[in-house]
């Protein structure tokens, strides 16, 4: 096994007896390995039945559930390659974006938000790599409210309703946690997709939980009967070590004669006939060669909510006038690219501990520390990048008739100060001024921070095309804080975080919120609302849930691009199947949804070919 592939980008680990790993963990794979690596497809037929493109966090469960079926043959391809030895780590999550593993996106310019990033932007990463973001994300696993899926299917999305998306987020799970597992009704063992507690945490962590339940909030198990409440993170993670769709759903399969899987294979368009409106092929790059592949039955796309309605657009699918503007034969009308929506959320908040608790540079990038993960899969590296609970509370705003929070609380064991300003102020896009003033006198201190997540934004965005090259990267606006009330909510979230400071099982732990000014914030009076709304307007954090650009809806809705089954509206043979096709994003982390689309989606593509054709 090559090292390349094995570690990765190297550079990362220029701190790290690296050659130890190697030969400890990764120096004997056998090919009944049901964790090997997958290798490259070194032959791609003229034609396919199902062609699938992306090889993320659904696009990996379609064409794992597709290949079950033995005369079915699929092709899947993926812009990036295998994961190496780095994504591995939960504790080294904070090292892979930005790196080439990630599409390195980057919005436009935010005129209400991001003003304490580098030119008012946000960094959105995505990942290019066989399990895209699952690769990249923080690992928690969270399946929203019972309300979201209840909602999607009374605006028409027939098949959409709570009870009927249940039984595939069961259908993947293989949760080893007993406690949890032992829930039957909301949860499943015995899937592809490992969910655990990870294997390590810190003592904040429990002070997280009991300062909920001293603001009377219950410790329950947000992804069963009730969402409201505090937990401990489930995360997607197998023995110490992440458990992304590609090792889930991939590897295990990967040697499926009818499965071909093809990796740096960057999608140009799809061939869609303009008289009779059928998908039929593929065109693509692959180290320098041009390849165009026939798709007798469908086309998936499954390249995620930046890069499908890209991909749509580019094959002549979107909005005309826009398509027009770069010379594109328009196909078929739709909205792609509108209704997008993110989780934005207040980054950056510091409370300070006078006890040796937080996640620090000091404690993770060691030898003893590296030594424990190696040989026990534990210690800090084994944790989920210092995000260890997860809670849903309700504002102000919040519907009072029911169990349906507006915010989400990531707690996180650390701070952007925490790791020696190496990672985490560039991944976020911190500006040096703000660094040097707000971070930088706290850091590597043993701190936390809760970070305040809007749920159900109102304000939605687009994804518009830069360029006719498909190597160009779109246009991507959020348009965050559009809709002021998204501000107002976040700012009560704020309150409550502050509020979870107060409780005894923070302050027995010496717990003080880091009181500086933050900068471009001097003109309000500390702490008010109006100060809060400045803070959050600065620090506006993506938590890098993009969602709803290939909406999914009934045939009157014009503003869909797919109907209940995903498959686009005008267009023959084609069908998106990814997060894009949420109406609305789900109220939590949208991973763990992703997964249940594709689980889903396979078993309508199963039935339409199976049973009528």
């Amino acid at each position: 096994m090559p090292l390349t592939q094995i570690f990765g980008n190297l550079s990362l680990w220029a701190s790290f007896p690296a050659f130890l790993l190697y030969y400890l963990l990764y120096s004997s794979f056998e090919m009944n390995d049901p964790e090997g690596f997958i290798t490259d497809a070194e032959t791609i037929l003229t034609e396919y039945d199902f062609i699938v493109i992306g090889a993320g966090s659904a696009g990996a469960v379609v064409a794992n559930r597709l290949t079950e079926i033995s005369n079915w043959n699929v092709l899947l391809l993926e812009a990036g390659g295998d994961e190496g030895m780095i994504t591995d780590i939960p504790g080294a999550v904070q090292l892979l974006q930005r790196t080439s593993i990630d599409w390195k996106y980057r919005t436009v310019a935010q005129t209400g938000a991001c003003l304490g990033f580098n030119d008012n932007k946000s960094n959105w990463p995505r990942g290019k790599i066989l399990g895209g973001s699952s690769v990249l994300n923080y690992m928690l696993y969270v399946r929203g409210n019972k309300r979201d899926y209840d909602d999607w299917e009374a605006k028409g999305n027939t098949g959409w309703s709570y009870d009927d998306v249940l039984p595939y987020f069961i259908k993947s799970e293989d949760n080893r946690n007993p406690y949890i597992a032992a829930n039957t009704k909301y949860h499943g063992t015995g899937g592809y997709l490992t969910v655990q507690e990870p294997a390590w945490t810190t003592p904040l962590a429990a002070a997280f939980v009991e300062a909920g339940v001293e603001m009377g909030y219950e410790n329950n198990d947000g992804n069963a009967a009730k969402q409201t409440g505090f937990m401990l993170a489930q995360a997607t993670n197998r023995r110490g070590r992440r458990c992304s769709t590609a090792k889930a759903f991939l590897r295990p399969i990967r040697n499926r004669q009818n499965l071909h899987i093809s990796m740096h294979s960057h999608v140009h368009k799809i061939i869609i006939d303009p008289v009779t409106k059928q998908a039929t092929a593929v065109r693509f790059e692959k180290k320098g060669q041009i390849y165009q592949v026939n798709a007798k039955k469908e086309i998936i796309v499954s390249a995620g909510s930046v890069n499908s309605p890209q991909l749509l657009m580019l094959s002549g699918v979107g909005p005309a006038t826009h398509l027009q503007s770069f010379g594109i034969p328009v196909i078929e009308d739709l909205p792609v690219g509108d209704n997008l929506q993110d989780h934005i959320s207040l980054g950056g908040m510091v409370f300070t501990v006078n006890k040796p608790f937080g996640s620090t540079e000091a404690r993770y990038y060691t030898l003893p520390a590296l030594l424990n993960y190696t040989m026990n899969s534990a210690g800090p590296l084994a944790s989920l990048g210092g995000c260890e609970g997860l809670a849903w509370v309700n504002t102000k705003y919040a519907d009072p008739s029911g169990d349906f929070p507006d915010i989400e609380f990531h707690f996180v064991s650390g701070t952007p100060a925490s790791d020696s300003g190496r990672s985490i102020r560039f991944n976020n896009g911190v500006r040096d001024d703000i660094w040097e003033k707000y971070y930088k006198p706290v850091m590597d201190k043993d701190m936390w921070q809760v970070i305040p997540m809007l749920l159900r934004p109102e304000s939605t965005g687009t994804i518009r095309l830069a360029s006719s090259d498909p190597y160009t990267a779109p246009l991507i606006d959020p348009k965050y804080f559009s809709k002021i009330q998204d501000l107002n909510v976040l700012i009560e979230g704020t309150k409550i975080g502050l509020a979870l400071s107060k409780t005894e099982a923070f302050q027995k732990l010496g717990s003080k919120f880091y009181d500086a000014i933050f900068p471009g914030c001097e003109q309000f009076t500390p702490w008010t609302d109006d100060y809060w709304g400045c803070f959050i307007r600065h620090y506006s954090q993506t938590l890098y849930h993009p969602a709803g650009t290939c909406k999914m809806g009934p045939s009157t809705d014009p503003t869909a691009v797919v109907d209940p089954q995903l498959k686009v509206y005008g267009i023959q043979g084609l069908r998106v199947v990814d997060c894009s096709i949420m109406p609305n994003v789900v109220s939590g982390n949208t991973n763990a949804p992703t997964i249940m689309i594709g689980e889903k989606a396979s078993d309508m593509i199963k039935a339409d070919w199976l049973v009528t054709k």
